[in-house]
């Protein structure tokens, strides 16, 4: 389920089936390396868009966190996410980044980080890019199934 008012109304009448949030991911930046946030979120994007396909009904993709690059508050502003998210409904808690910057800061989230270093897509057809993107969510679905299996 995504964060779409038709979802949302499903999500309501199921919720106790839905136990697992994914948020994404989306640093950006003016600097330098502009191109780079773009390409992690183009990336990210389409991949956890791929997990909600494959997971609908069990998974429910929240709006991206999109935040400044190398801003100091960023992980503050993450765990007041992480924390009314957890509060909810929710019992699995999933970010799914391809920013490295997020990997020093794991240990003080209580979600499960992802981290994946983003494919080059720009050159890229939007079919194409889907089914590259397809692998790494077979790869994903291993870590979801497992951390799901540890709580029953």
């Amino acid at each position: 389920m995504k964060w779409v008012a038709a979802d949302i109304e499903m999500y309501q009448k199921a919720a106790e089936y839905v136990d697992t949030a994914i948020i994404p991911l989306l640093p950006v930046s003016f600097d330098s390396d502009m191109k780079q946030s773009a390409s992690m979120a183009e990336f990210v994007g389409i991949l956890t868009g791929q997990l909600e396909k494959q997971f609908k009904g069990r998974i429910f993709l929240l709006p991206a966190f999109v935040y400044i690059k190398g801003h100091s508050g960023n992980l503050n502003t993450l765990q007041e996410w992480e924390k009314t998210v957890l509060d909810k409904q929710f019992k699995h808690l999933f970010f799914v980044t391809s920013d490295s910057s997020w990997r020093q800061h794991e240990n003080e989230l209580s979600g499960t980080l992802i981290w994946l270093p983003s494919l080059p897509l720009e050159h890229i057809q939007d079919q194409q890019k889907v089914s590259i993107v397809e692998d790494q969510v077979k790869q994903l679905l291993t870590l979801f199934t497992e951390k799901w299996e540890q709580e029953e």
